[in-house]
């Protein structure tokens, strides 16, 4: 038997009333790639975090290569051999991706006259970017210039060029294309060969069953089961995460498009940048449009210019009624809604509660003769999206930094929802949601379109899209290639083909 680089005992979290963990052991041992699975809320980020010296936990011991561990910080837990690649944004903005590697360690080139040395420090976040296979970056590009998927890239650089004994990638493949994943795969497997460890954080089981060598499961703050790889079975682990079976259809269970008659946006001959060329659609009312393609195709950008939040360099968004969309507030007063990809930068608020998150956006909705805000009706309207939606909280009071990536995604969902938007652009909505929490999104989703709600779902990821979508648009380079319709006989492959 292996010796653990890892032994957590009894750790246990709690957060305000929620237990996040209770009582938990848990054992990495080197050379394995130890996958980690469960619903929102299972525990999974919160004991990988507090390995990774990111929170502490309330109770329980930590022993890392037969020593006590008790890191102070990410950076300290990091620079002794525990590095982790967050969920969401671990950059900062308002500085070059150099300052962003180097952050609290550019002592280490110093300059004349106590300056930093700037040529040093990006020459060596250029080796550490192309170490990993990123060639089109460099250190000194302003962080604020770079997409999602770079940014994440560059956290990976960061983590890795510190060779860590134990790499903790927490849901960082939602936010990567393909060729993104296939970098991080293969530092994964280069770092098990190695025999270290890697603790890997999914709701793609899938993914999870081919990258892992084992696999444990948790639900509500406690391990259920480890398998082996010869014990990987679909239905067996679902069935852990869950305690359940599912009910109800997970996509919709109709295949036949439909749609009222009426037009609810349409967008016409956009252009933007390098980015979209001349791209024209139409949505209408009770219809589910899909928007697909690779990373950086365009799809992104049109979903903020179709919400108003990026102003085009030609052409118009108007609604069914001939309002031309300018910016957000145009667009939120005739009940658009939009939800990023970008959750914790561009949707919440994340120093603010639940309360102050879900009502800001619906505050007609409650304030007495549009003005005068009384907290009783404003309590009730965050209570029933609290309710509707199941968004699984100490109180509506709770900071919703403290909640789980799908229910800070419900939270998202209850602003827009609660407002009475009529169209929904929903860029990548179910994003590091597990699949208890995508079931919900998708009914939600076809009960929205069933009263008559349009809804624009740009995604990453292709079965989204033939499950739910009444036509989906394909983009490539900026334009929409094909369009195809709902249908049962549809296949990935025949669609992939107008994506590459």
């Amino acid at each position: 038997m292996k010796t653990p680089i890892l032994e957590m005992k009894h750790i246990r979290k709690t957060f305000a009333s929620t237990v996040a963990l209770g009582d938990v052991d848990l054992n990495v041992y080197p050379g394995e790639i130890r996958g980690l699975i469960g619903e929102n809320g299972s525990g999974k980020s919160t004991i990988s975090s507090i390995a990774a010296g990111m929170q502490k936990a309330d109770s329980g011991e930590m022993r890392f290569r037969g020593a006590p561990w008790a890191p102070v910080s990410m950076l300290d837990a990091l620079d002794k051999g525990i590095g982790m690649i967050v969920q969401e944004s671990g950059t900062i903005q308002g500085v070059s991706v150099a300052e962003n590697m180097f952050l609290g360690e550019m002592q280490q080139f110093p300059g004349p006259l106590g300056t930093v040395d700037r040529k040093a420090m990006n020459a060596k976040a250029d080796e550490a970017l192309r170490s990993i296979g990123v060639q089109n970056v460099s250190g000194a590009t302003p962080m604020a210039a770079l997409d999602f998927q770079t940014r994440k890239l560059v956290e990976i650089a960061k983590v890795v060029m510190k060779d860590p004994e134990i790499l903790v990638v927490d849901e960082t493949t939602t936010a990567l294309s393909q060729e993104g994943r296939s970098i991080l795969y293969a530092l994964m497997k280069k770092l098990r060969d190695a025999g270290k460890a890697v603790l890997f954080i999914s709701h793609d089981l899938d993914e999870i069953m081919e990258v892992c060598d084992t696999l444990t499961v948790l639900r509500d703050g406690a391990i259920i089961r480890h398998f082996t790889k010869a014990e990987f079975d679909a239905d067996a682990i679902r069935t852990s995460m869950i305690g359940r079976e599912l009910q109800g259809d997970y996509y919709r269970s109709d295949f036949t498009p439909s749609r009222l008659p009426e037009v609810a946006v349409k967008a016409e001959h956009i252009r933007y940048g390098a980015v979209l060329e001349d791209v024209s659609l139409t949505v209408y009312r009770g219809e589910i449009v899909g928007i697909g393609g690779l990373s950086h195709c365009g799809m992104h950008p049109l979903g903020k210019i179709l919400f108003g939040a990026i102003r085009p360099d030609a052409g118009e968004v108007v609604t069914g009624s001939g309002v031309k969309i300018t910016n957000e507030t145009v667009a939120m007063k005739h009940r658009f809604g939009y939800v990023s990809k970008d959750r914790d930068v561009e949707s919440l608020s994340l120093s603010a509660s639940i309360r102050d998150n879900i009502a800001i956006a619906g505050m007609e909705q409650y304030a007495v003769n549009g003005f005068l805000m009384l907290n009783s009706r404003e309590r009730v309207y965050v209570d029933k999206q609290i309710a509707d939606l199941s968004i699984k909280c100490a109180d509506r009071d709770q900071a919703v930094s403290q909640l789980s990536g799908g229910n800070k995604q419900k939270v998202v969902f209850g602003k827009w929802i609660g407002r009475g938007s009529e169209v929904l652009i929903l860029d990548c909505p179910t994003r590091g949601v597990d699949i208890g929490v995508k079931r919900a999104m998708y009914q939600l989703m076809t009960e929205l379109k069933n009263q008559g709600k349009s809804i624009i779902m740009i995604s990453e990821e292709l079965p989204e899209l033939m499950g739910m979508s009444d036509r989906i648009l394909i983009m490539k380079d900026g334009k929409i290639t094909r369009e195809f319709a709902r249908s049962a006989d549809l296949s990935d492959a025949e669609i992939i083909k107008y994506m590459i």
